[in-house]
């Protein structure tokens, strides 16, 4: 077994969801290794070692591989915001296209073939996958960038972002992935702190005033807001502070008149229209406070997708690149397949961004968001835009929509999806199914949860019809998928289909592991057997689906015992291994 502090020579051959370069020993061993790429060939010191993997710090790079570059950012190692900007963007798309398509197949279940391969027998029943959408804008497409406010770790004041699983704050000055305005704003309030001995928040004392500088920008409309978070609910030298960043770009009223070369790809020039004092007073890594005061200008600004224009606050939630926004919505709409004569439920809905952009293409849009002050945005984004179809609901999802279906019998043609990274709860996947719309258009930040309820949905009587995924975070090792999902036909129906596995793509059956090598696995890295019984439960505690009828108690009060927690574990690490969990 590999020691703490021993060198290997490894290959990276693969690389985890959270952008870790995967290479193995010659005796299979896993060493997870940040700051490579795949095709590296590395000399690794082992940090941290677990019973069937390692964790490793690449010491030496001995031959670079083909996708690896230069990173822009002067700290891209030492920052954790940008995962994977050593890897070159055609690789980066590469390495999210298979992420997606790995986690649909492998935990959800899910027979997918790629979109423009010729259908041959038997592929009806495949879901299409198509290729990856790459934005035009890998770099400075964020229109929100959160700076922590603090000491670096040579005690120079500095706004950036925490070192990968530390709280020692990087320089985020010249961050690559935010708007090049954010430098010249994050030296004025620095400046204006350093000349009037203004204190920086401490999280270890709770003492101190400036936590975080958030920098709001509308690409479409050029609008730009500055939000210092404080620990205080006013500030010294308020009025020095404004002056500050006013000065650091041109204000809004100088934009009338000529022309300016000063702007950006879409010809709108940026300028501060609105700086505001957020107060959060609480010990906690919460970014944002409830309670904000405009010290200058609007307490808004306002951006546009298409043509929906959207009032966006501090507190607002909006997607942060609008480059890909768009093509995440219009992908959306396309799925949705709306001729105007739909009733649309848009669960998760924030401040109305994807409920306002479906409005004009349905009958009526209703949707649902638990932040009450969210509901309350997108009802003004609704007057705004002089939308008069679009309802908004306060409330849980899985609470609201039970009682609008059951009480109001309110009904879905189609039901759009955009929940958290933990995915849907089982309650709503239920009241969904209950309400039987004719579509579902599912949009996920996380597709390992995705694929999870994909096969949930696949239960329920609804196929997975198209997966889109877009890239909407360069750099970085997430992505967003747009899935369609179509509620099959009556039973009476359907046909039957002999299909012969030959001629299909990689299916569910091909692509995970059989109960016998889980079990083999398990006995080679820990010298004891498990049952197969062991391993369904372990399996269905993760959601990866079984048959209806594989190991069910042959009457409802026998009772089958539990998997105990040395198997379970050992089951996990297996699941781990053949990448059927994360």
């Amino acid at each position: 077994m590999l020691r703490k502090n021993e060198i290997v020579t490894l290959r990276i051959e693969d690389m985890s969801d959270e952008g870790l370069g995967i290479g193995h020993t010659d005796d299979g061993i896993a060493v997870f290794v940040k700051d490579t790429v795949i095709g590296d060939s590395v000399r690794v010191s082992i940090t941290k070692v677990k019973k069937t993997y390692v964790f490793g710090r690449a010491v030496e790079i001995l031959t670079p591989s083909p996708d690896r570059v230069m990173p822009r950012c002067p700290v891209a190692r030492s920052c954790g915001g940008c995962q994977i900007q050593e890897m070159s963007y055609p690789a980066q798309l590469h390495f999210k296209e298979d992420k997606v398509l790995g986690n649909i197949r492998r935990i959800g279940g899910i027979a997918c073939r790629k979109a423009g391969l010729v259908r041959r027998t038997g592929k009806d029943q495949c879901a299409l996958f198509y290729p990856i959408i790459g934005s035009r804008a890998p770099f400075h497409y964020r229109n929100k960038s959160e700076y922590p406010v603090g000491r670096d770790k040579n005690g120079k004041l500095v706004a950036g972002f925490y070192a990968g699983r530390t709280h020692t704050i990087v320089s985020g000055a010249q961050c690559v992935i935010g708007i090049e305005e954010n430098q010249p704003i994050l030296n004025a309030v620095l400046g204006w702190m350093e000349t009037f001995h203004i204190p920086e928040y401490q999280e270890a004392t709770g003492k101190g005033l400036v936590r975080n500088i958030m920098i709001r920008c509308g690409f479409a409309t050029g609008q730009i807001m500055v939000v210092i978070v404080a620990n205080a609910d006013r500030l010294p030298h308020e009025a020095e502070l404004v002056k500050e960043i006013c000065g650091a770009l041109p204000l809004a009223e100088s934009l009338i008149g000529e022309a300016d070369p000063a702007v950006d790809s879409c010809g709108v020039r940026r300028a501060i229209t609105g700086i505001v004092l957020n107060t959060n007073k609480e010990r906690t890594n919460v970014i944002l406070g409830r309670k904000n005061r405009t010290l200058w200008g609007s307490d808004a600004i306002e951006d546009a997708i298409g043509n929906i224009r959207y009032r966006i606050s501090p507190l607002s939630f909006y997607q942060v690149n609008p480059y890909q926004t768009r093509t995440l919505y219009e992908t959306a709409r396309a799925y949705a397949g709306l001729t105007g004569k739909e009733t649309v439920w848009d669960l998760y809905c924030g401040t109305g961004t994807i409920s306002l952009y479906l409005a004009p293409y349905a009958k009526q849009v209703y949707g649902v968001e638990v932040v009450p002050d969210a509901i309350v945005n997108a009802r003004e984004n609704a007057k705004l835009n002089h939308i008069n179809n679009a309802q908004f609901l306060t409330g849980k999802a899985e609470e609201v929509l039970p009682r609008e279906y059951q009480e109001h019998q309110i009904h879905a043609d189609v039901l759009v999806v955009d929940p958290p990274r933990k995915g849907l709860d089982g309650s709503v996947i239920d009241t969904i199914a209950a309400m039987a719309p004719e579509r579902v258009v599912y949009i996920s930040c996380n597709s390992a949860t995705l694929a999870r309820d994909l096969a949930v949905f696949a239960q329920k009587g609804y196929m997975t019809r198209k997966i889109q995924p877009v890239d909407m975070f360069p750099q970085g090792v997430h992505v967003e998928t747009v899935c369609l999902l179509s509620k099959l036909s009556e039973a009476k129906n359907h046909i039957s289909v002999k299909v012969d596995m030959d001629e299909m793509d990689l299916t569910a059956a091909e692509s995970k592991a059989t109960y016998q090598e889980i079990q083999e696995w398990v006995q080679e890295k820990y010298r004891f057997h498990v049952t197969h019984l062991n391993i369904a439960q372990v399996k269905r505690k993760h959601g990866i689906i079984e048959r209806e009828n594989y190991n069910k108690p042959k009457s409802e009060d026998s009772r089958q015992p539990g998997c105990p927690e040395e198997k379970e574990q050992a089951i996990e690490e297996a699941l781990k291994h053949f990448q059927m969990i994360i």
